[in-house]
């Protein structure tokens, strides 16, 4: 009798909640939607991320469908991990963080990133990045890439803040809803986080 040949299961990241000295880092529910909706419609989000995709506009059933498939399925796919950034003590939202386009042979990860305009001003995006990669870097990846349009100036400093290393640009590498951009490439590898202070922080709104 002919056997059927034998499937590796899907490598996924495992269920964790980051905390840091002023974020949580959860699960999205669907308690957020109406916060996600809200965010991502933001004119500086829509700027620089065109969600769902360029020329299309953000509707209330895109947040539902992120937050009750979408992100949840991203860790069951094995692509990566998404949380919700909220408030450590009042659990307000605050945005989304996660990784995606992760290569498990090669042990590399792309993490990306978005704050609500609520959120922004107090360093709340470096501080969960930070926290997410040294997570990630535990768990034994050896890269993590960070992509920003050349032009979004606030995720690019929070990339630096983060400790990453700029290695370039992509050219002409990203749609947006007007027109297309060049991608600033950094990444993030072990040895990057010797001496880094845990609780590095700096303003920034979303990262590609």
């Amino acid at each position: 009798m002919q056997r059927e040949p034998m499937t590796s299961p899907t490598k996924m990241m495992p269920i964790v909640i980051l905390q840091t000295e002023r974020l949580t880092l959860r699960a999205f529910t669907e308690a957020d939607i109406d916060d996600v909706f809200a965010a991502v419609n933001d004119p500086l989000i829509q700027r620089w991320l065109p969600l769902p995709e360029p020329g299309v506009p953000y509707t209330r059933a895109e947040a539902e469908e992120w937050c009750r498939t979408v992100a949840p399925e991203s860790r069951v796919t094995g692509d990566g991990q998404k949380w919700a950034i909220t408030e450590r003590d009042s659990g307000r939202f605050y945005g989304s963080i996660g990784f995606t386009r992760t290569i498990w042979p090669a042990q590399t990860t792309e993490i990306g990133y978005w704050l609500a305009p609520w959120a922004r001003g107090r360093g709340l995006a470096a501080e969960a990045t930070v926290a997410a990669c040294r997570w990630a870097i535990g768990q034994g990846f050896q890269r993590i890439v960070l992509k920003a349009a050349t032009g979004n100036a606030g995720s690019r400093r929070v990339a630096e803040k983060a400790g990453f290393v700029f290695e370039g640009i992509e050219r002409n590498a990203m749609r947006l809803h007007e027109g297309r951009s060049d991608l600033a490439l950094y990444s993030l590898i072990p040895s990057d986080l010797d001496g880094q202070a845990e609780g590095d922080a700096a303003d920034g709104a979303l990262s590609h």
